[in-house]
């Protein structure tokens, strides 16, 4: 019923993005949902609060956020016309909340320096998408780090957003990206946010369930002739992830690819001694980095060819 909501808001996002000009003078929603989230968590995330207290107020703004967004897209939908143009129309909505082209772009920045020879350039850009100490990490690693922020963004910021608009239309993409931006800020285990975050973390596990086998679905699709070694690492080695869902399409990714990712890494000085995904594959570089580009728009465009199939 909103698959031609759905690719409109794939075509338009991947045409244009999110311009930066849109971005300056009205933010993005996102942000918006950042700007509330982050506010609940100073007002009501207090170190001198008890575990369980913290963690209750975690569960009602989680609930609360997420009942925000389906709430304003349900309001916003009684008002659309029926019929294409409503359908347009809601595409439209669901434009910013997709990141198709958001994504290649991110990922882009990172392996454009690195195929010039600089390192210091693609750890800055690295920086801007992953959450490991970028000073700590060689070639390998800056590009090991954008590949795995390609398969599980494009899982959680493409395939997941598009999975739930196709379910519940504007409602349904509204809700998840309110999910996910909540887990991203909030869903982490450190001292602040382990009982505060906890709804979040296991609320975005749960909507991830599906968008991230099918994402390792799209990835082994867009293989073509690797499919099979694709899908062999993706079945031997996705539960070797610390995610319970990044592990899928990080795994489709490296088989495809033919290049081991996942492995130790560092997070605020501390090593961390993550199982490899791929173990017998070979490292990563620019080159294996544009050739992830290429893989993910053609899972891409398969999924789009998908959407248009339901459409019609």
């Amino acid at each position: 019923m909103f698959a031609g909501s759905m690719l409109v808001a794939l075509a338009v996002e991947g045409a244009l993005g999110w311009p930066d000009g849109l971005y300056r003078r009205i933010g993005h929603p996102v942000t918006w949902a950042g700007a509330l989230i982050r506010w609940a968590d100073q007002a009501l995330n207090k170190a001198a609060h008890p575990f369980w207290w913290r963690r209750a107020m975690g569960l009602l703004v989680c609930l609360g956020v997420t009942g925000l967004a389906w709430g304003l897209a349900v309001v916003v939908v009684s008002l659309l016309p029926h019929g294409a143009l409503g359908a347009c129309l809601t595409g439209l909505l669901a434009w910013p909340l997709v990141a198709t082209r958001s994504l290649y772009d991110h990922v882009a920045r990172v392996m454009r320096p690195l195929a010039r020879g600089d390192l210091d350039g693609a750890r800055g850009a690295v920086a801007m998408i992953v959450g490991r100490d970028p000073a700590t990490l060689d070639a390998s690693g800056v590009a090991r780090a954008g590949l795995e922020s390609l398969a599980e963004s494009a899982s959680d910021g493409v395939v997941a957003p598009v999975f739930w608009g196709l379910v519940f239309g504007l409602p349904g993409i509204a809700a998840y990206k309110a999910i996910n931006t909540m887990d991203s800020m909030i869903g982490h285990l450190s001292a602040r946010h382990k009982a505060f975050g906890w709804a979040a973390a296991r609320l975005d596990d749960l909507v991830n369930l599906i968008p991230a086998r099918l994402t390792a679905g799209l990835f082994v699709i867009a293989a073509g002739r690797n499919w099979r070694k694709a899908l062999a690492v993706t079945w031997a080695d996705a539960h070797h992830h610390r995610s319970p869902n990044a592990g899928w399409p990080e795994a489709a990714l490296a088989g495809a690819l033919g290049i081991r990712l996942s492995g130790p890494r560092v997070y605020d000085g501390e090593v961390t001694d993550e199982p490899w995904v791929n173990p017998t594959g070979r490292d990563a570089g620019a080159v294996e980095m544009q050739q992830g580009l290429r893989l993910y728009v053609l899972a891409m465009l398969a999924m789009a060819g998908m959407l248009a199939g339901a459409a019609l």
